[in-house]
């Protein structure tokens, strides 16, 4: 389904469930907003996973949607849904938080990932030695790692708003016009704040992206 179906539904069911509140009809609309939020999800998730790489080594991007779907059907049922926006940015919230917490996974010294028989090298004498990169993925080199450690916590430290934007230009590929559209905002102000976050980005990695 089209972005823009999905963020029309999302709204009439948001409005629908806010109506109904209290009746016997509220737990199905409930369902149905996680089925429409669940189908966002999946999208995000192709998306964003990229944006860890030994994540995406090591994990499935279906169990990374599950353990992430898990997150947003507790996030539902914890918080009142004011418009499309809200769903979106709360979506975006629990998939990012899944990712976030794989790549402290598998980047810990004693994870699996760390000493998988694919990160050694054998040395002449039959000792077996860490390699420094992973021999099969050649994005996964410590610098790399770290750029994208340093690009992920910068934006997590954005304010929410700017956060918003990021997902939707980065992750949604949104034009500038959606946004402004979503958001409220003239085209001349999104265009200015996406710059404004992109050189705080840019600054926080020390000018390397992070798929170089």
């Amino acid at each position: 389904m089209a972005d823009d179906a999905l963020t029309s539904l999302a709204a009439a069911l948001i409005t629908r469930l806010s109506e109904h509140a209290g009746t016997s009809e509220e737990a199905g609309l409930r369902a149905e907003l996680f089925e429409l939020a669940y189908e966002r999800l999946q999208m995000l998730a192709r998306r964003m996973i990229r944006g860890f790489p030994q994540v995406r080594r090591w994990e499935d991007t279906a169990d990374v949607v599950q353990a992430a779907g898990l997150r947003l059907h507790r996030a539902l049922g914890d918080v009142d849904l004011r418009d499309a926006r809200h769903l979106l940015r709360l979506t975006a919230l629990q998939i990012r938080r899944e990712l976030l917490d794989l790549a402290r996974k598998y980047a810990s010294p004693d994870s699996f990932a760390a000493n998988h028989e694919t990160n050694v090298l054998a040395a002449a004498d039959g000792r077996l030695l860490k390699a420094e990169m992973t021999l099969d993925d050649c994005s996964d080199t410590a610098d790399r790692l770290e750029t994208w450690t340093r690009f992920h916590a910068a934006i997590a430290s954005l304010p929410p708003d700017d956060r918003e934007l990021f997902d939707l230009v980065w992750f949604l590929g949104a034009t500038q016009q959606d946004i402004a559209a979503l958001r409220g905002d003239s085209p001349r102000t999104v265009r200015r704040r996406w710059e404004a976050i992109k050189q705080r980005i840019f600054t926080a990695v020390d000018g390397d992206r992070p798929g170089d």
